[in-house]
């Protein structure tokens, strides 16, 4: 059997990405079936969030991913009997949050949901009301799991603190609870509120320290400003205990003021990542991938609002310019020649397919979102500003991807 000239070979991968976004010859179940594979080479991080009823999990999760809570009630899956799951985004997921039924319900046995996230869950996330000091359903299972798994990182999101405050009271700012001495700008009934939390639950066990974190998500009509009240420093307890990298996976840069722009961002990781998992498979990357991004380009048309038909495509595909073809091309490329390299050339191939891959998608989504934008604003075609953003994400996603395709737990 005759070997195809590598630069040959992956040179007709920008030729894939215009076939599949003009002429789709992929099915779904044959792209779906190469996505579950590659998945079960990088597997979702799983965050666990465990809580009373109404202890404000779910507004967690919008505030966290950003998503409408329309939309996030939609998205719920039961997984077992009383536990749901949300993957996020729905289409290219890049986390998973397990949601359990509240904890200390009547009638309500919490075993069985325990037991099947202690098997999924990477990071335990507890959500309690700051001034409901009946929680010793939720302190008995943190207390059951960090003992069977002290390696577990945990955070305990402290929630609802205007409930605590005076009539007319606002938020304290700056933002006091970084430091263990709070202010007199906290108000008292609050204190005493956050401390008798803390103080029930004492030293639990684990090798890694609690992270406590007051948070007020609330919405702007109720008139605190701001809204999202303590969010900041969740994102800096979540990445300070685990190495989920769950703030570059779904946050843009703090930055991006654009709200088109930062909903896009956690949708084009998620399918950089799945392009990184194809990319690594050997027979089906060459039409998965533009499969992939294909899939992507349309996804954040319809996210920008943007008709995406074949005159869209050949103006996108024209703006980006053979320049960009062929770069394209030749990072495929080098992983093609890298693999011709006996026994190590097989792993780095595939380490150098799925960042090449992954990056190659990154890019295109962030160069898509700044054509998109420009379009929706009804401002000209900027082909320079596309292809300077097109270089400047396949760096950003070449750094992003770098270690999720080299570790076996995301």
């Amino acid at each position: 059997m005759l070997m195809r000239n590598p630069w040959t070979q992956w040179s007709d991968r920008w030729r894939g990405l215009r076939e599949a976004l003009l002429e789709p010859r992929v099915d779904d179940a044959s792209l779906r079936a190469a996505l579950r594979e590659a998945r079960a080479r990088h597997p979702l991080p799983v965050v666990w969030l465990i809580g009373k009823t109404q202890s404000g999990k779910t507004s967690i999760i919008r505030a966290l991913t950003g998503s409408g809570l329309a939309e996030i009630g939609n998205g719920f899956q039961p997984c077992t009997a009383t536990t749901r799951l949300y993957d996020f985004p729905a289409e290219a997921p890049l986390v998973r949050f397990l949601d359990t039924r509240g904890l200390g319900e009547v009638a309500y046995d919490a075993s069985a949901d325990i037991r099947y996230c202690e098997s999924q869950a990477h990071l335990l996330l507890a959500v309690m009301k700051a001034t409901d000091i009946r929680q010793d359903d939720v302190l008995e299972v943190l207390r059951q799991v960090r003992g069977r798994h002290p390696e577990w990182p945990l955070v305990i999101a402290q929630t609802g603190l205007h409930d605590a405050y005076p009539p007319g009271g606002e938020h304290p700012l700056p933002y006091p609870f970084e430091d263990e001495r709070w202010p007199d700008a906290v108000p008292l009934d609050l204190v005493r509120a956050l401390r008798a939390q803390r103080d029930r639950f004492g030293a639990l066990p684990g090798e890694i320290p609690v992270r406590w974190v007051p948070i007020d998500l609330t919405l702007p009509e109720d008139g605190f400003d701001p809204p999202d009240y303590g969010l900041d420093a969740l994102w800096q307890a979540i990445d300070g205990v685990s190495s989920l990298r769950l703030q570059a996976l779904l946050r843009s840069d703090a930055g991006v003021r654009d709200a088109y722009a930062r909903s896009a961002h956690p949708h084009i990781v998620g399918y950089a990542i799945a392009a990184a998992g194809v990319g690594a498979l050997p027979l089906v990357d060459l039409v998965g991938v533009p499969a992939i991004q294909a899939k992507m380009l349309q996804s954040l048309a319809a996210l920008y609002g943007q008709d995406w038909d074949r005159r869209a495509i050949l103006e996108f595909l024209g703006l980006l310019g053979t320049g960009i073809g062929v770069a394209y091309a030749a990072r495929s490329a080098g992983r093609a020649v890298v693999k011709l390299i006996p026994v190590w050339g097989q792993t780095a191939g595939a380490i150098w397919g799925a960042t090449a891959s992954g990056a190659t998608t990154y890019a295109l989504g962030k160069a898509a979102g700044f054509h998109f934008n420009r379009r929706r604003r009804g401002l000209p075609a900027d082909p320079d500003g596309l292809r300077r953003t097109f270089a400047e994400g396949f760096d950003t996603g070449s750094a992003l991807l770098k270690d999720l395709v080299r570790s076996d737990r995301p």
